[in-house]
């Protein structure tokens, strides 16, 4: 089922309209826009939860947390099932 579509109204600076324009063209401009997005919505979502796996208490036993080389190396599995081409 398709999403539903809203307008909206962003400001940027002109030199990035202008730069995203020359390399998608304008009548992709909502379309590339809403990829970095999901992309940038995905990244932040990964690290909020590297930040709240690396606050986890010591004695909490969760495996792959044990160490940030630990929690890193989950993040980069979860990224590689979700998108193989992330990494």
């Amino acid at each position: 089922m398709p999403h539903a579509l809203t307008r909206t109204h962003l400001i940027a600076p002109r030199e990035l309209i202008e730069e995203v324009d020359r390399l998608v063209g304008p009548r992709k401009r909502s379309e590339f826009f809403t990829e970095a997005l999901n992309e940038k919505l995905t990244r932040e979502k990964l690290l909020r939860a590297t930040r709240h796996a690396m606050s986890l208490p010591a004695e909490l036993d969760v495996p792959g947390w044990e160490t940030p080389e630990a929690v890193s190396k989950w993040v980069r599995d979860i990224r590689t099932e979700s998108d193989p081409k992330e990494l």
